[in-house]
């Protein structure tokens, strides 16, 4: 069964770090994309940041870049998502999604989504 799982999440304090996982099954993520998208209480979902299939490209969104980064471990099927110096506008529901091959955070792209992980910063 092809499917995705988050972990990882929980309330932190402004400026703190977690690392969310996403756990693959069922294929291979270095054949796959893979993106994290977020949603927040009455807002859109919105790409968070992605990683590509073999070369490994990468794409984040300009409200992330130099706080977050995403990961392969090809070892573990796993990819990551480092996320340093949280702001309370990072709160959401954080997902990973498996599909196609380029670095893009369209969401089109994306068949196979996980449950989410709640990511909650504050004080």
């Amino acid at each position: 069964q092809v499917q995705v799982e988050e972990s990882g999440g929980g309330l932190v304090q402004p400026g703190g770090s977690l690392r969310l996982s996403c756990a693959a099954s069922g294929f291979t993520v270095d054949y796959h994309a893979i993106g994290w998208f977020r949603q927040a209480p009455g807002k859109e979902r919105e790409g968070v940041s992605c990683i590509g299939s073999s070369d490994s490209s990468t794409w984040y969104a300009d409200s992330v870049k130099g706080r977050f980064t995403i990961s392969k471990d090809k070892t573990k099927n796993r990819v990551y998502l480092e996320v340093t110096t949280l702001k309370p506008e990072d709160t959401a529901v954080y997902s990973c999604a498996a599909g196609g091959t380029t670095e893009s955070c369209n969401s089109a792209q994306y068949a196979v989504w996980g449950q989410g992980t709640q990511v909650t910063v504050s004080s």
